[in-house]
């Protein structure tokens, strides 16, 4: 463990990150400030706060950075219908960059030379701490004690017991759980076994479908420049805005995500998440930029959508193809302006109409009825020229055929004579 003065710790008040502290405190003897970055989590601050006093801090804050985050993160997700590997809308992996850029803004109020995370080595937290820390403060120090202490969750839990550590757990029950206003990413304890259906404890932003509303829900959502503005015809804030489809999606059973997920160090983990917001919104994104998108448009966004995911979900927050992602994205949002009607029901999401003032679809083009001004005959020369490259296939293939078979045909047999 590298020697230091004071360490900044992004604490979550959990498991692993209160156990850091008195760990920490050992390996180094160094000033420990815990620092808790309030992204929209239903964390009860107040006790975390206390808990880490009590393990040992010398100081204990939290930041509320919930406008920021959803301004400033997840409104480009949204943008870029990111879903790492077509499923996880990214939950933890947007909440990370914010966080380490509070906490080098934190280090330098309080001259630290290190900042400390509670992310395992098996883990992608780990990538996602420690590539924006190298790319905003490479001067600092990195400590993951998680990675370095050789103790399983239960092990953990033990070791905070006997440092008298009050953790509000219980041994049986040691889901890890991540939570911000994207939604919520449980792991650990039964979930590990990819057989085993996740319990009903195991959840809280959604309801089971089975017990979800009778009546099916109807949402609609206003976007302007591919940015969520209203909903339901009135106008909210993105932080606002987010929290309240979450709220109604969840109710209704929608978001809840069960995947076997290809971890950035090599292995497959089984992840279990709920994100009602995330799914609707990127959800009803998509299907206004199918309206308004040209095909090229469309078919190399999704291109970029998919490496735009992955960058993120390995923490390259900060690299420059990513940013360069960003800048193309951000020109494909022009026209993404218009309404989207959403069908909630019992854990199924349905796109039930959009529309914008820059729609692509033209009816009088596409309809079958009167009105109808696509010019049929039109279509004679563009089949002509369609067809050009497999007719010529056709008649080469056909040719090198009639030429094999006429070979065959005259090929003469002489006797041998027998000896």
């Amino acid at each position: 463990m590298k020697s230091c003065k004071k360490i900044v710790l992004a604490y979550s008040g959990g498991l692993d990150t209160t156990t850091a502290i008195p760990w920490l405190k050992e390996q180094t003897g160094a000033e420990i400030v815990a620092l808790a970055i309030d992204v929209g989590q239903a964390d009860n601050f107040e006790e975390a706060l206390k808990r880490a006093l009590h393990a040992g801090v010398v100081q204990a804050e939290v930041l509320d950075a919930k406008e920021e985050y959803a301004q400033d993160f997840l409104l480009p997700a949204i943008q870029a219908n990111a879903l790492y590997e077509g499923v996880y809308p990214l939950l933890s992996a947007l909440s990370r960059p914010l966080i380490v850029e509070k906490l080098v803004q934190a280090a330098a109020q309080i001259g630290a030379d290190a900042v400390a995370h509670g992310c395992t080595g098996k883990g992608n937290d780990q990538l996602r701490f420690e590539l924006s820390l190298a790319a905003l403060a490479p001067h600092l120090t990195v400590l993951a004690p998680a990675r370095h202490w050789g103790m399983t969750r239960e092990d953990a839990f033990a070791y905070a017991q006997g440092k008298g550590l009050n953790l509000a757990l219980k041994p049986g029950t040691l889901y890890s759980i991540d939570e911000n206003l994207w939604g919520r990413a449980i792991e650990c304890g039964p979930l590990e076994d990819p057989w085993t259906e996740p319990p009903a404890d195991a959840f809280a932003l959604t309801a089971e479908a089975a017990q979800a509303p009778d009546a099916a829900v109807e949402l609609t959502i206003d976007f302007e420049q591919g940015v969520p503005t209203a909903l339901n015809g009135t106008p909210m804030p993105p932080l606002d805005l987010i929290a309240e489809v979450s709220v109604c999606a969840g109710a209704h059973g929608v978001g809840r995500i069960d995947h076997m997920e290809n971890r950035t160090v090599g292995i497959k983990s089984r992840e279990v998440y709920e994100c009602p917001a995330g799914v609707a919104l990127i959800q009803a994104h998509k299907a206004l930029e199918s309206l308004v998108l040209t095909k090229d448009e469309a078919r190399f966004k999704a291109q970029v959508e998919t490496r735009w995911a992955e960058l993120v979900y390995e923490g390259k927050w900060h690299a420059p193809l990513k940013q360069s992602l960003d800048a193309f994205i951000s020109a494909t949002q022009a026209t993404v302006t218009g309404s989207v009607r959403l069908k909630l029901y019992k854990g199924t999401l349905q796109v039930v109409g959009r529309r914008s003032p820059y729609a692509l679809y033209d009816t009088n083009l596409t309809t079958y009825g009167d009105g109808d001004t696509f010019d049929h005959t039109a279509a004679d020369g563009y089949l002509k020229l369609a067809a050009m490259e497999l007719a010529t296939l056709a008649r080469v293939h056909a040719g090198q055929s009639a030429l094999t078979q006429e070979t065959h045909d005259d090929r003469t047999v002489v006797a041998q004579p027998v000896s």
